[in-house]
């Protein structure tokens, strides 16, 4: 983390109080970031992504500025979660529905252009059409697959992405975030003090973030497949009884004629009276 410079915050003069707890010292006028404190809580966040994978949650990434988006990006598509790392869409969250709605628009101009639909537009049509996928594809692409709330956000620069951590608070959904000197850590539930600036930094804390869900996914996976092992046994059916054989049943006429007879055979097997 050292070689990294995910120690480095910012200037003494620009600092939060709030996150004092978190300094170690001041450096030429450059507070310094207790590693030690930083790397307990990198665990937890860790710990806290890989149940979350493990349960079959999403984690949304949020990251627009320019030393993470990149990193971000990436990272995200790794183990398969969503991420925005352009711009983020007011209401994203609060305003869901209409999000998804402009999703199914993108999904809708994909269908044309498969069912040759695209191809019958004016050429005016065409270009216009083409510029909104574009549009859409640069801003909601990532979160194409998203069709549900994220149980989580994993933010870089609370600072930055202020809006996506008041949707978030809004909707009591779990923020987790690289917190640097100069931020409010206090809306924040998995504050990571580290530097969030530096592209190195950034890399090193999403390595172990996604490494977390790997192995959360992973272990989803080995569950499901002992599942699927037990299944079969469970359903096999059990053992046939051994088929009993039924009397053919007597008419009315037939019980009739064999009351008499049998009626008298106890009579005929009493003894004789002494």
């Amino acid at each position: 983390m050292l070689d990294a410079g995910a120690h480095f915050g910012h200037l003494a003069r620009k600092w939060n109080p709030k996150m004092a707890p978190y300094i170690f010292d001041q450096k030429n006028g450059i507070h310094i970031i207790d590693l030690h404190k930083s790397v307990v809580k990198i665990d937890e966040a860790a710990e806290v992504l890989k149940e979350m994978a493990r349960s079959g949650r999403k984690v949304l990434f949020v990251a627009t500025k320019k030393q993470a988006k990149d990193v971000v990006a990436a990272k995200a598509a790794e183990v398969n979660m969503p991420s925005v790392t352009e711009r983020w869409p007011g209401g994203m969250l609060t305003n869901f529905p209409t999000i998804r709605k402009a999703v199914k628009k993108m999904n809708t101009i994909d269908k044309m252009k498969e069912d040759g639909t695209f191809e019958k537009l004016a050429k005016r049509e065409r270009l216009q059409v083409e510029r909104q996928r574009a549009k859409l594809e640069k801003n909601l692409g990532s979160i194409r697959d998203m069709s549900r709330l994220p149980s989580a956000l994993f933010v870089v620069d609370v600072q930055k992405e202020a809006n996506a951590v008041k949707e978030a608070v809004r909707l009591n959904i779990p923020v987790i975030a690289m917190v640097d000197t100069c931020c409010d850590p206090t809306p924040i539930d998995y504050v990571i003090p580290a530097n969030d600036d530096a592209t190195k930094s950034i890399e090193l804390i999403m390595d172990v973030m996604c490494k977390a869900i790997s192995e959360g996914l992973e272990e989803r996976k080995l569950e499901k497949e002992k599942e699927a092992d037990a299944a079969p046994a469970e359903d096999a059916p059990a053992a046939e009884a051994p088929e009993r054989k039924l009397r053919p049943r007597r008419s009315a006429a037939a019980k009739a004629e064999a009351a008499p007879a049998e009626e008298a055979a106890p009579a005929a097997e009493a003894p004789a009276a002494e």
